[in-house]
């Protein structure tokens, strides 16, 4: 019974998806610290609700990235 080996496409799929959510990480808190700093301007909520949905976004890419990394190297069930 040979080793299973890691699927290698599959975790630099995973390693770019963590990426694109490292990201994400950086710039919604950035946008949303804006967003607030500027209450007063028109464009408040358009920007805080981008800034939210940023957040969201990078965290659902992180458990997507995870769950792509550990089927790279375990397996799918």
């Amino acid at each position: 019974m040979e080793p299973k080996k890691t699927n290698k496409e599959i975790l630099g799929k995973g390693i770019q998806r963590m990426a694109i959510a490292l990201i994400f990480m950086f710039i919604s808190p950035v946008i949303i610290h804006s967003a607030f700093k500027n209450q007063e301007h028109q464009l408040y909520i358009p920007i805080l609700i981008l800034g939210i949905s940023g957040a969201i976004f990078a965290i659902l890419m992180v458990f997507k990235g995870l769950k792509t990394i550990m089927e790279a190297i375990f397996g799918k069930k």
